[in-house]
């Protein structure tokens, strides 16, 4: 059932932005798309919709058996039981991160956000002139940190909002129930609201369940929105289709005070691949992560083997390595040494912060044989010298 696509010719043939951003020539591991082809009950759906010419005006959203549908998967699979009444349907994740500023913060008021971050977190605080808080992660013996002294000693009378993600980007770090106990002491100490991107829920690569924070206590619930996507365990982020749960129903009205076509209307196509994805998909996603965690591992191994000096953290959760190149001195930066002398495509640490300098994050969802080649190419290059 599941299939790591090896044929880079076909690859190339994709439109989006992974394999068309950069030269043929250069082999891209950078935006967070799978290089798998997508489970086959979500292709079936989709090519009965075009069998059909079903790709009429879609029904009407509280019709339409979505917010049941995510009320279900997340208790299935998070043993999270929530109203579907508290869903609001939306077209992507970041879409709530910025609909969340706009409607639960006013202008100058701070935003906590743990850098090094998803890089749309730090545009949006931006764009909706909020004041970004950063509050750096820490590098411990084995994995990256929250500073909670740190963050706590930041906050002022001022600050509204902690923005989460969880699982992390690019860290990888699925945070435990006492990190994320710890998190909501203080959003509680200081009355913050916790916008909590999860749209990595469903890569946990480790044997450990992701916990969605707000469902620590019915206390942690009401001051939290929660925000998914079946997009990125599924490989269908063009598609367009996220989730956010608000239990509290003073927040929920003010979310919802955003005129409501300023989200975007539903798809036919993007509802009909999220139902058979997370109705008919499992067996699927559970190959999935087997092949990630063999790629993480083995990226883990060629870490230690040819590349002492890169400090690497095997993520815990999603297909993105967080490699920290400080140590090499790569100029003009590691993005750009990559790219020149090894023609490899990779993420730009600076994007994610001023604690991203010197890293890069590398997409290895991808098939072992590309994932060797991106390897031999970024080696060969180091090789060479700087």
């Amino acid at each position: 059932m599941f299939h790591a696509d090896t044929n880079e010719s076909k690859l190339r043939r994709r439109t989006g932005e992974k394999w068309q951003r950069y030269p043929a020539d250069i082999l891209p591991a950078w935006v967070a798309d799978m290089d798998f082809e997508i489970a086959p009950p979500i292709r079936a759906a989709l090519d009965e919709r075009l069998a059909n010419v079903d790709l009429g005006y879609p029904m009407l959203e509280r019709r339409s058996g979505l917010h049941e549908m995510f009320a279900e998967r997340i208790a299935s699979r998070f043993g999270w039981q929530i109203d579907p009444v508290a869903v609001e349907v939306l077209n992507d994740v970041v879409q709530g991160i910025y609909m969340c500023l706009q409607t639960l913060s006013a202008e100058g008021e701070g935003a906590v956000i743990q850098t090094p971050i998803y890089p749309p977190f730090l545009r949006a605080v931006d764009l909706t002139r909020r004041r970004g808080i950063l509050c750096p992660l820490e590098a411990g013996k084995s994995r990256y940190e929250i500073d909670f002294d740190r963050l706590e000693s930041a906050l002022d009378s001022s600050t509204r909002l902690i923005l989460f993600c969880n699982p992390h980007n690019p860290t990888g770090r699925a945070f435990d129930r006492e990190e994320l106990e710890r998190l909501a002491t203080i959003a509680c100490r200081h009355d913050l609201v916790i916008v909590s991107d999860e749209i990595h829920a469903d890569l946990v690569l480790d044997d450990r369940p992701h916990i969605p924070i707000a469902t620590l206590d019915a206390e942690v619930a009401q001051r939290t929105v929660t925000l998914m996507s079946a997009s990125k365990a599924f490989n269908i982020a063009g598609l367009c289709l996220a989730f956010a749960v608000i239990e509290n129903d003073a927040l929920r009205h003010r979310f919802k005070a955003m005129p409501p076509h300023t989200r975007g209307g539903l798809n036919t196509l993007s509802m009909a691949a999220v139902r058979a994805a997370w109705t008919q998909s499992q067996p699927w996603l559970d190959e999935a992560l087997n092949y990630l965690r063999d790629n993480r591992d083995h990226l883990a191994g060629y870490c230690r083997a040819q590349w002492p000096d890169i400090a690497y953290f095997p993520p815990e959760a999603t297909y993105l390595a967080w490699l920290d190149m400080r140590a090499l001195t790569l100029k003009p930066s590691p993005y750009e040494f990559f790219l020149k002398k090894a023609r490899v495509a990779l993420s730009d640490g600076r994007r994610f912060g001023e604690a991203g300098k010197g890293f890069v994050r590398l997409n290895f969802a991808t098939s072992r044989v590309l994932l060797d080649k991106i390897l031999e190419r970024m080696n060969e290059a180091l090789t060479a010298g700087f």
